[in-house]
């Protein structure tokens, strides 16, 4: 396979490879393939789990598997992972086709996941991946905020899902428990956040609602349809999927949704082309948003802050691992430098809420 045939994928890093003899055998008996072995490449778009790209003759598959290193206990669970995708799949149509879970951590190094590859367009860092007009930019906008409210919409107990649900009092335990992990996380070159967590805690409201929510929801972790770019044809990325609050997802979505109007150091680490010319800004996204659930925006600031704060110990959660030699990643190097700049956003905020 040529090196730009699938956008992304490029050959496997020594230490980030496996035994692909053995995951064809275990693959065979799970799923028909063709005749020989796959060619492998890993997509190096993601900071956190490993994907690869298995291309058989005439199929593509993707696997699935966690990084190296510390792991936030709760992080990299790839039965959860596939489980919920498998289960989402009859009520929400945007998921890829699971192939089969791997739970022999003796066949490569840990749990994974294979399944079936969704071939379209991926929005990248600083292009949509298709020629749009500002028009159609702006529809693809307002495209992608009616895919998460078709998500939000699922019955939790429909999907047979509930269980992943704690009860009452969400975001009172996702506030605590991002607070907990950035403390967990801190080295020297970074921010205490004090203020931030503090002011998280005194103002945090109750939970609006208890919906199946992705958590990791923005441009680049969906596929567009390459006849028709407008059309969304599935969401990718669910390793952070719950049940919680409609709103805590909105706000950790648009912690990603960097805009044209926004300052130089802000732009300068987008990791979407949320700021194509025509696309829709954070404010459009959130009007529009509760206009169609009837949910006030009263307290977004609070919704924005968090998004923001959890953005940042994501971001340190990684730092950490490159910090403590747990990765070799060279893109991990400077992680530090937008977790300073994601708290100092927050206090921006705090002070005019």
């Amino acid at each position: 396979m040529a090196a730009d045939v699938v956008e992304g994928a490029r050959a496997v890093r020594d230490e980030d490879s496996f035994d692909v003899p053995a995951v064809d055998r275990w693959l065979r008996t799970h799923t028909d393939l063709p005749d020989g072995l796959p060619d492998v490449r890993q997509f190096s778009g993601g900071a956190s789990n490993l994907t690869y790209l298995l291309r058989y003759d005439g199929r593509d598959l993707i696997l699935r598997r966690p990084p190296a290193g510390t792991k936030a206990k709760s992080a990299h669970d790839m039965g959860r992972e596939y489980r919920i995708q498998a289960a989402l799949a009859p009520v929400f149509p945007y998921v890829p086709t699971m192939v089969a879970h791997g739970t022999d951590p003796e066949l490569i190094g840990s749990e994974f996941y294979v399944m079936e590859r969704i071939a379209g367009t991926i929005p990248r860092r600083s292009s949509l991946g298709v020629d749009l007009t500002p028009e159609q930019t702006r529809q693809l906008g307002f495209t992608l905020i009616d895919t998460l409210l078709a998500l939000h919409q699922v019955d939790p107990v429909e999907a047979g899902l509930a269980d992943l649900s704690r009860g009452d009092g969400y975001v009172e335990r996702q506030v605590h428990g991002w607070t907990e992990r950035y403390r967990k996380a801190k080295t020297w070159n970074v921010g205490g956040a004090e203020k931030v967590m503090t002011w998280l805690e005194a103002n945090r409201p109750a939970d609006v609602g208890s919906r199946v929510i992705h958590n990791d929801f923005r441009l680049d972790n969906v596929v567009l349809d390459p006849a028709d770019p407008l059309r969304v044809i599935g969401v990718l990325d669910w390793e952070l999927a719950t049940i919680g609050d409609p709103l805590m997802d909105l706000g950790s979505g648009l912690a990603y949704w960097v805009q044209a109007d926004d300052d130089w150091a802000f732009r300068r680490f987008r990791l979407q082309p949320s700021d194509a010319p025509g696309m829709i800004s954070r404010d459009e996204i959130v009007d529009y948003y509760c206009a169609r659930t009837g949910l006030d925006r009263g307290n977004w600031a609070f919704y924005e802050v968090f998004g923001l704060f959890r953005l940042a110990v994501i971001a340190q959660q990684i730092y950490y691992r490159y910090h403590h030699k747990q990765t070799r990643n060279p893109r991990f190097k400077n992680l530090w430098l937008p977790v300073n700049l994601l708290e100092r956003r927050c206090r921006q905020i705090i002070r005019k809420a």
